[in-house]
């Protein structure tokens, strides 16, 4: 089964001296990108250079539960929430994973999501993807320095364990509380973000693995993140609350669906 949806994310740039910020393109308008080597000031304003982007082809899971929408892959929305981050246009190709198309398994012969195609080349891996993209487009620019880049990249692994868990004992549930308290501690010297004031591409990573343990945990073991981790709990509301993240994110009933079998497994 294959759906296509033809996204057109924030336009930042207008063709005037002013920039403008937070517009959305209108249906079926032009996406244009900025750029940087063209950006000058003159005085308050600022000329722009704007140059047109082809949509990229994307391949990202399908829902399960309900027709023609977004499946619950986290290092698909990771993707897509690059593409949004960086005003980039795509055009969307939903895979029914449990019956892969043959045309798919042609250009990824693994079967696995998320696949782009760049530079006439499909492109699999979320991680050769986002650097692909930060280096073929730098402007806005979303790398995380590297000293910071593995920031609370342990979460995920420990939130797994528990949530498979059926040893309450195990300490499972200990290790996840220690890496979220070690990124709490972070936090709170040098958030909000990972890099900072500004989201960067750890952000676009560690979000979705954190919506994942958000409905997951609270839905199979009724846990959530403690009170006293007022930091963890304010970077989530946040990026939670990004249009990129509003606009990517997979309905709860899928991610319950997803986790379901590795759960009961």
């Amino acid at each position: 089964m294959l759906t296509t949806a033809k996204i057109h994310p924030a336009a930042s740039a207008v063709l005037s001296s002013t920039i403008k910020h937070h517009l959305r393109s209108p249906p079926n308008a032009v996406v244009f990108r900025t750029n940087p080597n063209s950006l000058r000031r003159r005085g308050t304003t600022r000329t722009l250079t704007v140059a047109m982007v082809a949509p990229l082809d994307v391949c990202a899971k399908a829902s399960t539960t309900v027709p023609n929408k977004l499946g619950d892959c986290p290092f698909c929305q990771r993707v897509l929430l690059t593409l949004e981050e960086k005003h980039l246009p795509y055009d969307l190709k939903l895979v029914d994973l449990g019956n892969k198309p043959e045309w798919f398994l042609k250009i990824n012969s693994e079967g696995k999501v998320p696949v782009v195609k760049l530079d006439e080349k499909w492109v699999a891996d979320s991680d050769i993807i986002t650097q692909a993209l930060e280096e073929k487009y730098p402007e806005p620019p979303l790398a995380t320095p590297p000293e910071k880049a593995s920031v609370g990249s342990k979460i995920f692994s420990t939130f797994i364990g528990f949530l498979k868990s059926k040893d309450p004992k195990d300490g499972t549930e200990q290790a996840l509380l220690n890496e979220l308290s070690s990124f709490n501690d972070y936090l709170k010297e040098n958030g909000p973000f990972i890099n900072g004031k500004e989201v960067s591409a750890a952000d676009l990573s560690l979000g979705p693995k954190l919506y994942h343990l958000e409905i997951a945990l609270g839905h199979f073991k009724d846990w959530s993140i403690p009170d006293s981790l007022p930091y963890v709990k304010s970077y989530m509301k946040s990026i939670f609350s990004l249009d990129s993240f509003v606009k990517t994110s997979a309905l709860k009933e899928d991610v319950i669906a997803g986790w379901r079998p590795k759960v009961l497994g």
